[in-house]
């Protein structure tokens, strides 16, 4: 349709449309647009516009969107600083909602559980990132503590790192958990060296290495589950 979106039939406009149909009735490129709120006037683009160009720059897909850098964003011709930060932060707080945090107190039972609050964050992240959950007695998250980023495909452990907080804050007992940024969580060498390690270490203090979960994209691995602990 030709012309600035308030010259479009009022059903057809994102905003009216979602007012009056809901959100499910919007297209990606028609929420994009909500975000933007204007196009381009000096090119003739409306809002949806350049929700489609910026769709199509990151190839229909949003994952990629979400994760691109502010200058990549605006390389599509009339996104500026002030557009790309929205669409940054749209789509960071969609991420933080579907993550599910964990939260002091929560008790796992499960390393599924984990596995399910770590996922989102983890699969498009480009560097390993190692963290330790903090636990009481009973199982249940005292805090998480990163102990390294590393580079792409190593994550550099080092068990003072690990333990040092775990003793601070009288934890019973840890859960290491890491991302495989290549989507693989298939354990490394490394990783298995550096789970006894860790567990030996742990076995020496009275604090107990629990498990090592893996993060992969859509799948993981336990080192508990697979009798590797």
């Amino acid at each position: 349709m030709a012309g600035g979106i308030k010259q479009w039939p009022e059903d057809e406009r994102p905003r009216e449309k979602l007012l009056q149909r809901g959100v499910d009735a919007l297209t990606d490129a028609e929420l994009l647009a909500l975000i933007l709120r204007t196009g381009d006037a000096a090119a003739g683009k409306s809002a949806i516009d350049l929700g489609r160009e910026l769709l199509q720059e990151f190839d229909g897909d949003l994952r990629k969107l979400a994760v691109a850098s502010i200058g990549e964003i605006c390389r599509v011709k009339g996104v500026g600083l002030a557009k790309a930060a929205s669409v940054k932060a749209a789509l960071a707080l969609a991420g933080r909602f579907e993550e599910d945090r964990i939260r002091s107190r929560d008790r796992f039972t499960c390393s599924e559980q984990i596995f399910n609050h770590y996922h989102y964050s983890f699969r498009d992240r480009k560097k390993e990132h190692f963290l330790a959950l903090l636990l009481d007695g009973k199982n249940r998250v005292i805090r998480e503590v990163q102990v390294s980023e590393g580079s792409l495909n190593q994550s550099i452990v080092h068990p003072r790192e690990v333990f040092s907080p775990a003793v601070r804050e009288s934890a019973a007992a840890i859960i290491l958990v890491h991302n495989h940024p290549t989507g693989d969580p298939t354990p490394s060498r490394e990783d298995i060296e550096i789970t006894r390690r860790l567990r030996d270490a742990g076995d020496m203090m009275g604090i107990r290495v629990l498990d090592h979960i893996i993060v992969g994209d859509g799948r993981y691995h336990s080192f508990s589950d697979r009798g590797m602990m």
